[in-house]
């Protein structure tokens, strides 16, 4: 991606520089991709990786595009994060500069609202729901309370007993711009992720990943994904379906899914890549770099679908991505022994100094490990010796709350 020697470097804009963002950066430097990245926060872990840090929040679009206008970029683009997709999109049109996502599509995608009822008139399985302007929803408990205008986790609450509903009401309604509450049924089932990428409008199923939660995670954060899923087959053909309602055509898609009674229905769906380091899991099982495609997609590189084909089970029976935690406290060390077998990736987010508060969004954890194996029970056992080997160590845990 870098140009010849006495030209400039290819520009690109990245909006978060978080955890989820880490892969993408290292791809950009790796390739010879100039980076200018934004977050809010002045800790964000990526911002080590950028040739420029810009301290503006990826949400504030007037300061962005304000910023996008002054560095004479080829592309801008919003990896793992549902809040900037759109706002990527628009700047990109606005400027001229390429992007795999229409305004539209970004937003029609990126619209809870919007998304169910697109894939409601497409036919394609979901939960069912509504949008409540008033006190009490029709749907029967458990139900997740949601904004229906706005990404993220931001207003977000299950709700199993009915004097829960009052908190979830509210807390939906801060959240929303409209003041109305997205109520949709609250699926028990488990959940598998869908990694993909479309090209010219052919949905690549990459990796299909189960989620993996434990009683100490809140609600909405998996502690690991496991490849290869049981459900794969089922649960592609409905993300294929679903990305295909949504029009996206072009680039990375990240699909969750739960599986009820009758089959995969569609939880989320996303232009974009996975923010639980996704790409390192389809590249460790079939070879395909998805953060190198990610990152041609946003410089308007041309792209064929051979480029998204992988070598499926030759590479290894089974691959896991656990997330770690750390104690709240400040972090004074880390101990992460070399050699863990079976782990092909390490990735801690921050360095000695960092203030961990209790985990409440997937940006809350300390990092990640990516453990293979021949089988998907022995990837599954390499990766939990591992966790269990990587400790945190947090000073003042009493204070914080």
């Amino acid at each position: 991606m870098a140009e010849d020697a006495g030209r400039r470097s290819t520009r690109l804009l990245v909006l978060g520089a978080g955890p989820a963002q880490l892969g993408l950066l290292e791809a950009a430097r790796a390739h010879g991709v100039w980076t200018a990245v934004c977050d809010r926060d002045p800790a964000a872990p990526g911002l080590r990786l950028a040739d420029r840090r810009c301290i503006v929040s990826i949400e504030d679009e007037p300061a962005v595009e304000r910023l996008a206008g002054a560095l004479e970029l080829d592309g801008v683009i919003a990896p793992a994060s549902d809040r900037a997709v759109a706002v990527a999109a628009r700047i990109a049109a606005r400027l001229d500069l390429p992007h795999p996502l229409t305004p539209e599509t970004a937003v029609l995608a990126t619209s809870r609202l919007r998304r169910r009822e697109r894939l409601a008139e497409a036919g394609v399985p979901q939960p069912r729901w509504e949008v409540v302007t008033g006190d009490e929803p029709r749907l029967e408990l458990p139900v997740v309370v949601k904004p229906p205008d706005g990404p993220g986790r931001h207003g977000l609450t299950p709700v199993r007993d009915p004097a829960e509903l009052p908190a979830a009401f509210a807390a939906a309604r801060a959240a929303s711009r409209s003041g109305a509450v997205l109520v949709e049924e609250l699926v028990e089932g488990p959940e598998v992720t869908v990694s993909g990428f479309a090209v010219d409008g052919e949905l690549a199923t990459l990796a299909v990943s189960d989620a993996v939660y434990d009683e100490s995670a809140p609600f909405g954060i998996p502690t690991a994904h496991v490849w290869p899923s049981p459900h794969a087959g089922p649960a592609a053909e409905v993300a294929r379906r679903a990305v295909e309602a949504l029009g996206i055509d072009h680039g990375p898609t990240h699909v969750r899914l739960r599986l009820s009674g009758g089959g995969p229905e569609v939880i989320d769906v996303a232009p974009r890549l996975g923010d639980g380091h996704d790409a390192e899991l389809v590249e460790a099982v079939t070879g395909v770099d998805l953060d190198r495609l990610a990152l041609a997609a946003a410089l308007g590189e041309p792209l064929a679908p051979a480029d998204v084909t992988g070598s499926y089970g030759e590479r290894v029976g089974g691959a896991v991505t656990r997330f770690l935690a750390a104690a709240p406290g400040v972090l004074e060390s880390v101990e992460a022994p070399e050699g863990l077998p079976g782990v092909v990736a390490v990735r801690i987010y921050h360095d000695p100094g960092f203030v961990f508060g209790p985990i409440r969004r997937p940006s809350d954890r300390a990092g990640a490990l990516l453990a293979v194996g021949a089988t998907r029970d022995e990837a599954v056992a390499r990766a939990e010796a591992a966790a269990e080997r990587i400790r945190f160590v947090t000073a003042d845990a009493g204070a914080l709350v």
